[in-house]
């Protein structure tokens, strides 16, 4: 088995800043629908929408290094699940020929957001 791993940390100031500049012209660009849904249903919807942010960083990250393939935010969904952990949706037009798993850990604080992506191969 190879494993692949993704990282990344976003302050959540920029994304704040981001969504305060652009709007839902920058939700809609990074975000799915249900991420967007499920973040404004959260008492920290801008620690949720970094988390995301920098979940989707990682997963870019983990996924060239196992595929060679860059992936696209829109391509990437993070679905929330109140107290349990997050999953990855990936949408694909073509999977890879080798059968993969993928997981995703992510956190949040007052200052920052972090995730961690692993695909096992």
């Amino acid at each position: 088995m190879k494993i692949y791993v993704g990282t990344d940390i976003v302050e959540n100031q920029r994304i704040e800043k981001a969504i305060q500049k652009f709007g839902n012209k920058f939700l809609k660009r990074i975000y799915t629908q249900k991420e967007i849904d499920y973040c404004l249903s959260q008492k920290n919807s801008i620690g949720c929408f970094s988390a995301r942010f920098a979940a989707k960083e990682a997963c870019i990250k983990a996924y060239y290094q196992a595929f060679k393939e860059i992936l696209h935010f829109n391509q990437i969904e993070i679905l929330g699940k109140r107290g349990k952990p997050a999953e990855i949706l990936l949408h694909l037009e073509k999977l890879p020929a080798s059968p993969f798993k993928i997981t995703v850990s992510l956190a949040h604080e007052i200052k920052f957001s972090t995730a961690t992506v692993i695909i096992y191969l």
